[in-house]
C-alpha cells in the first residue's frame, strides 16, 4: 500500500505561509529539505524507513529514550510522527515558532547510526537560530532533513520510503514528494 506523506499545498496555504515566514518561498514551501550546499544522492530516493510515534511527547524535546534506537539501521529514513502539522495547521505563526524539537543527543545518535534522512511533521528539528546550523550539521554528515510531512500516523513502524526532490539548482530548499510503502 502506498501512502503520500507529502503536504498538499493550496493557494491559501501558500499565501498564509508566505505571510508568516519570509523563507517560505519556492524551495521552502510545503514538504521540502534544506539543501545546505549539498547534492541529494539518487540512491537516497528509496530507503528502508521507520516512523516513530512520538505524539505523546509534550513540553520537552524528543529524546533518545522516546524511540527504539535498536530498530534504526544504517541508511534509513527515520521519521517522527508528532501530529503537530495536523493540530496546528501548516504555515501559522505557531507552526513556525512553537513546533516540537529533536534533542541534540537524539540527532547525534541518529547520525552515529549512519542514517540518510530524518523526516518530521513540523517545521524544523530545532527552532529559531538553531534551525539552520543543525540542518548544516546533519548535511555535513550526509543526512538530509525532510520537513513538513503529513499522514505519518498511517505509516507508523517499518516501511519503504521514496523521496523525490525537484531538480532545482541555486536555491536553498528543495520541494519533494515523499511516499511511504507498507
Amino acid at each position: 500500500m502506498l501512502t503520500d506523506i507529502t503536504l498538499k499545498i493550496t493557494p491559501k496555504m501558500a499565501s498564509d505561509a508566505q505571510g508568516n515566514e519570509k523563507k517560505t518561498l519556492v524551495g521552502h514551501m510545503g514538504t521540502h529539505f534544506d539543501v545546505m550546499d549539498k547534492e541529494f544522492p539518487l540512491e537516497y530516493t528509496r530507503r528502508k524507513g521507520i516512523v516513530f510515534d512520538v505524539s505523546g511527547i509534550n513540553g520537552r524535546d524528543i529524546d533518545t529514550c522516546d524511540i527504539d534506537l535498536d530498530a534504526v539501521e544504517e541508511d534509513m529514513f527515520v521519521a517522527f510522527h508528532t501530529g503537530f502539522i495536523e493540530k496546528t495547521g501548516y504555515g501559522t505563526p505557531a507552526y513556525h515558532h512553537e513546533h516540537p524539537q529533536l534533542s541534540g543527543r537524539l540527532i547525534d545518535a541518529l547520525l552515529e547510526k549512519g542514517i540518510s534522512i530524518i523526516g518530521i511533521d513540523f517545521a524544523g528539528v530545532r527552532r529559531g537560530k538553531e534551525h539552520t546550523p543543525k540542518d548544516q550539521y546533519c548535511a555535513d554528515h550526509n543526512v538530509f532533513i525532510v520537513e513538513n510531512l503529513c499522514n505519518l500516523r498511517s505509516v507508523i513502524g517499518k516501511c519503504i520510503i521514496h523521496t523525490y526532490p525537484m531538480n532545482y539548482a541555486g536555491i536553498s530548499g528543495l520541494p519533494c514528494r515523499v511516499v511511504a510503502e507498507k
